[in-house]
């Protein structure tokens, strides 16, 4: 009974994340550098990592050296650089689109790794999810760039994959959430950093609105945000935490209409409503049963659904 009274509170804190996630690129424009997403997400990979680690004071042991490695080139390392590249190859939101697909993603990857079958209430609803935000952020546009397509949709497998994989190896006896967290975004971080120094150079200068964007990025939106988003992975089922994922470019859309001066069409509004009644449907399934994995989806809304809302050229992180 307590764990069922206390589950609308587990799902509305793991939701922060994806909302956490939608104001990324409100953040990145307004106040970041222009044209550097991968110094962008080194800053906000690593110093959140260091941080948790610093906090946690654990350090991995024997085999999870290496399985916080892996994760952490799945979920960070390799996940934000292919989102960027997809993000500013891609037009309109169908970076975002492709990433609306990571619950079917990891419905499969769960039945082949965890030997969860999805329900069909699961697919129906993560179908109309990612019909509802295709809605939000899709525009017309010409033809489609081969490898933006593809990094999407290496960028949605990656972070679909590291969930998976963060569900079926579960943590060592004695480390909780910050700590397998903080492993995570330090390898995640640390992946980053040549790939960003070879192909953006130095770090650029920063004036003060700069060095606040990058704290609210690497303390809220990604330390406390990716720690609640690990938390929910380990607690809730894979329906309820897979389709908290919308949440993202649902957000993105919000701050853009409300705080960017950008307009909402009645398309995008219905797509939202759908999109947010297929989260809700997802948060009132069966209670009990074993935890399953979340979808890749929320890293896909790291930046991406806000790309959609806009004509400006995003610079997503």
């Amino acid at each position: 009974m307590a764990a069922n009274a206390n589950r609308p509170a587990l799902i509305a804190l793991t939701a922060l994340a994806p909302i956490s996630w939608g104001s990324t690129y409100a953040v990145t424009t307004e106040f970041l550098p222009a044209d550097r997403p991968l110094f962008t997400g080194v800053m906000r990979a690593l110093p959140a990592g260091l941080l948790l680690l610093a906090l946690a004071r654990v350090l991995p042991r024997g085999a999870w050296w290496g399985k916080a490695a892996v994760l952490g080139a799945l979920n960070i390392g390799a996940f934000f650089p292919l989102l960027f590249l997809s993000a500013y190859r891609l037009p309109g939101g169908m970076a975002a689109v492709v990433g609306s697909v990571g619950p079917l993603f990891v419905a499969g990857l769960a039945a082949l790794l965890l030997g969860d079958r999805p329900t069909l209430r699961t697919l129906l609803t993560g179908i109309a999810a990612a019909l509802g935000v295709s809605l939000v952020v899709l525009k017309a546009a010409g033809a489609l760039d081969a490898v933006g397509v593809l990094a999407a949709l290496a960028a949605t497998a990656s972070m679909s994959t590291g969930t998976v994989l963060t569900k079926r190896w579960g943590r060592p006896d004695g480390v909780g959430p910050l700590a397998l967290t903080a492993w995570q975004l330090t390898a995640g971080g640390l992946l980053i950093v040549p790939v960003a120094l070879l192909v953006e150079g130095a770090p650029p200068a920063l004036d003060g609105r700069a060095v606040g964007g990058y704290l609210y990025l690497a303390l809220a939106n990604t330390a406390v945000a990716y720690w609640l988003w690990f938390r929910g992975i380990g607690r809730l089922s894979a329906t309820q935490v897979t389709l908290l994922g919308p949440l993202s470019p649902l957000t993105a859309a919000v701050i853009g209409w409300a705080a960017l001066g950008q307009s909402l069409t009645p398309v995008q509004v219905a797509g939202m409503v759908l999109a947010f009644g297929a989260t809700v449907l997802g948060q009132v399934g069966p209670r009990g049963g074993r935890p399953a994995p979340a979808g890749g989806f929320a890293g896909g809304g790291c930046g991406a659904g806000g790309a959609a809302i806009t004509s400006r050229r995003p610079r997503v992180t």
